[in-house]
């Protein structure tokens, strides 16, 4: 009874982990996990680790429930094989693919990406986007322009009346 006792605690303390891991990530990327020499193991999570990714093993009998339970319940169907997450607070996806392209033991599934569930197009896609403060300067930039060329179109007209008026 204690030995089933103790499995039972254990594997609550690991779904307890992985429920942290999706609460406090902004960024939970999916891959199939294929061997590779442990060598190789530590130079990708450098990489990662470089910008502030981390990799996590998980058991998918521990991750399928919590996930299932989640609003992250779509991304059930990409915990079949091994399986690693890697997971960073900020939305670093372009450089994990970048660290990823390297790798060819690592392939992205799919990703949670600030609450929103991304293939592994969507992710390629997410990472060729501009970062949030350049798109917000563009916008920015096209809104002031808007008042200066609605104020010379109004302008115009009054301009050519007098100009007109002048020649005659």
């Amino acid at each position: 009874v204690t030995r089933s006792r103790q499995d039972n605690g254990y594997a609550r303390l690991l779904r307890r982990q992985v429920e942290e891991v999706f609460r406090n990530n902004r960024m939970i990327a999916v891959c199939q996990y294929n061997s590779m020499p442990g060598e190789d193991m530590v130079l990708m999570r450098h990489y990662l680790r470089k910008h502030n990714i981390e990799v996590k093993f998980v058991l998918n009998e521990i991750v399928r429930p919590v996930v299932s339970q989640s609003k992250f319940k779509n991304l059930l169907p990409l915990f079949v094989a091994r399986n690693i997450l890697l997971v960073s607070p900020e939305t670093k996806a372009k450089e994990m693919l970048r660290v990823l392209k390297g790798v060819p033991q690592v392939n992205l599934l799919g990703a949670c990406i600030d609450n929103a569930i991304l293939s592994r197009q969507g992710v390629e896609n997410f990472a060729k986007l501009p970062p949030l403060e350049a798109a917000q300067g563009q916008t920015v930039g096209a809104l002031a322009l808007l008042p200066s060329q609605t104020s010379s179109l109004l302008q115009r007209g009054s301009a050519l009346l007098t100009a007109l008026l002048d020649q005659h």
